[in-house]
């Protein structure tokens, strides 16, 4: 990790070499390796989609997002801040994770990022399907105990079982509440809507202490209202934000598994991660990116610049925390 004394490596100069060129690493930045192993913020791809209900494919979303991302820039005007020169991060590659076994697939995800956050790294985490929610979250609590969470989905993800399977893309969130590893004083879900298999789904989530923010209530209230409210119900808590791109209505994200008509836009979903510029994100993920349904990188796009926000979050705070 970077210190008082060693400048972040930060990325590519697109003024020198052309955006096209080169690898593509999250945003042009190094690899892991290229710094010697050490980073304060580790972008990691899980491409693994063998939990899912509906269309496969996102798999290939975490290179789908580093394609896009070539066209990040190294300041951020939205948040007045240049990530990159405030921390060191890096791409840390993929975690590969066995596609034909889920529960073998969830421990290496989970053993995988005890390593990283063991460095006293955060996470920013491409996807890959929700499926790989849990073991980042068990991961996670780990170092921080139980986390706040911000699940940002079309879907509540708290359903129980798929075909008698515990570990699908459909149920990481009841799994976590089960194990203990969320405060259940500070869940929220944000841009639900879409059919449901019955008013259960509903009853049963708020159980397990969520409160929902529908893509309706964004629309009306704005995003400014609804971060203000996200950010009063996890206060200080170390939060944790996993992002479904299908929150995002089909017209800004078409390239998913499950579409639902009816979502927020690029612009409530980027406007409301900036309102939680001030809460402690620990780490996060983008996940659902599924680029043989994308059209013109729209979804992985969307995508990139979400993950942008979140590590300058990240970045932020960790450049705070040094004074």
């Amino acid at each position: 990790m970077t210190t008082a004394s060693h400048e972040p490596v930060g990325p590519v100069d697109s003024s020198r070499i052309p955006r096209y060129a080169g690898p593509a690493t999250f945003a042009r930045l190094p690899r892991l390796d290229e710094v010697g192993g050490r980073t304060d913020v580790a972008v990691v791809g899980v491409p693994f989609d063998s939990g899912v209900s509906y269309r496969p494919g996102a798999r290939f979303g975490g290179n789908a997002i580093r394609e896009a991302s070539r066209l990040l820039r190294p300041y951020n005007p939205a948040q007045d801040a240049s990530p990159f020169a405030l921390a060191q991060v890096a791409d840390a590659g993929d975690i590969a994770a066995n596609p034909f076994n889920i529960n073998e697939a969830v421990e290496t995800i989970e053993a995988a990022a005890d390593d990283i956050l063991g460095t006293g790294a955060r996470m920013m985490t491409l996807g890959g399907d929700h499926t790989i929610a849990l073991p980042l979250l068990r991961s996670v609590a780990k170092k921080h105990g139980p986390v706040a969470l911000l699940h940002f989905d079309a879907h509540l993800d708290t359903w129980d079982t798929y075909f008698g399977a515990e570990y699908t893309h459909g149920t990481p969130f009841r799994r976590a509440v089960e194990e203990g590893i969320l405060d259940t004083s500070a869940l929220s879900h944000v841009g639900t809507r879409g059919p449901l298999y019955g008013k259960k789904d509903l009853t049963d989530d708020e159980k397990m202490g969520f409160g929902i923010v529908t893509s309706a209530d964004i629309y009306r209230r704005g995003a400014d209202e609804v971060a203000d409210q996200l950010r009063q119900r996890i206060g200080d808590r170390p939060l944790y934000v996993s992002i479904d791109i299908d929150c995002l209505d089909p017209a800004h994200a078409p390239g998913t598994g499950t579409p639902e008509a009816g979502g927020m836009t690029s612009r409530e979903l980027l406007e409301i991660l900036r309102g939680l510029a001030s809460c402690n994100l620990v780490s996060a993920d983008v996940v659902e990116v599924a680029p043989a349904y994308d059209h013109a990188e729209i979804t992985a796009v969307a995508a990139s610049h979400t993950a942008y926000e979140l590590t300058t979050i990240m970045s932020r705070q960790i450049a705070d925390a040094r004074g």
